[in-house]
């Protein structure tokens, strides 16, 4: 790799750390900048997860630093999302990026019309109103999150927070935590299938966790200082900009603006 690709993957890195730990939805800029670095689609794809994996080692290890974590009922919730990345990864390689764009842009448009109808929704109160036990609606749910994450990835984290949040009981702090340590859990599974299938470019890959530890140390700093309401407004913005991208209007502003 030239110097510029190099610069670009460590930006990225550094740039979806940041946005992966505080909402989600950092796979929406590395996936585009291993491909400006001349990696296949399904490559990309692959490549993508050894960043995630070790972005998630640093946020787990930094909130459970300051106290943010609840690891126990974390690894529960993990079991049935493991179940679906397994499942997710070894779809990927007949991916239909077409159609899943314009899936997630509806699902995650949806989801700021619930953010801007009922805001407190997403601002538990300092009283945790948790829900220890995992039901099957719960269950069902983290399987499908988990189908998704294994497959793509892109937007996994905001549909975490969301289950977390609305469905579990924590606030946008503990959940952030939870989120990572659920993709952390289910990552190692979903990437053995890339792995396996010879699907990983391990330079890029290098590039690109270097600057996501980074971005992931930056962020859990941020989130356990500034505090929920500080992570819910970071949400609501790459929210809207995740939906606006997968139904094309960044890049048709893009194209505008550039001539």
């Amino acid at each position: 790799m030239d110097t510029l690709q190099i610069v670009i993957l460590l930006a990225a890195g550094l740039l979806s750390g940041i946005v992966n730990t505080l909402a989600g939805s950092g796979s929406l800029v590395t996936l585009p900048a291993l491909i400006f670095a001349g990696l296949p689609p399904t490559i990309a794809n692959g490549t993508n997860r050894v960043a995630i994996l070790l972005q998630c080692v640093t946020g787990v290890w930094s909130f459970k630093r300051h106290n943010k974590l609840p690891l126990k009922h974390g690894l529960k919730l993990s079991i049935p999302a493991i179940a679906g990345a397994l499942i997710g990864a070894a779809l990927a390689v007949k991916l239909n990026e077409e159609l899943l764009r314009i899936i997630i842009g509806t699902i995650m448009a949806l989801m700021l019309a619930v953010m801007l109808i009922n805001p407190k929704r997403w601002l538990p109160s300092d009283k945790l109103k948790v829900q220890e036990r995992l039901n099957w609606t719960q269950g069902i749910a983290l399987f499908c999150i988990g189908l998704y994450g294994g497959f793509i990835q892109a937007g996994i984290g905001i549909f975490l927070l969301a289950g977390l949040v609305m469905s579990v009981g924590y606030d946008l702090v503990r959940a952030n935590a939870l989120k990572l340590l659920i993709v952390l859990v289910y990552t190692p599974f979903a990437l053995g299938v890339f792995v396996y299938n010879d699907m990983i470019n391990w330079e890029a890959a290098l590039y690109l966790s270097i600057g996501g530890i980074a971005g992931a140390m930056i962020a859990a700093r941020m989130a356990v200082s500034w505090g929920p309401k500080f992570v819910r407004w970071v949400l609501f913005g790459v929210i809207g900009l995740s939906a606006l991208y997968m139904f094309g209007v960044v890049e048709w502003v893009w194209e505008m603006v550039s001539g």
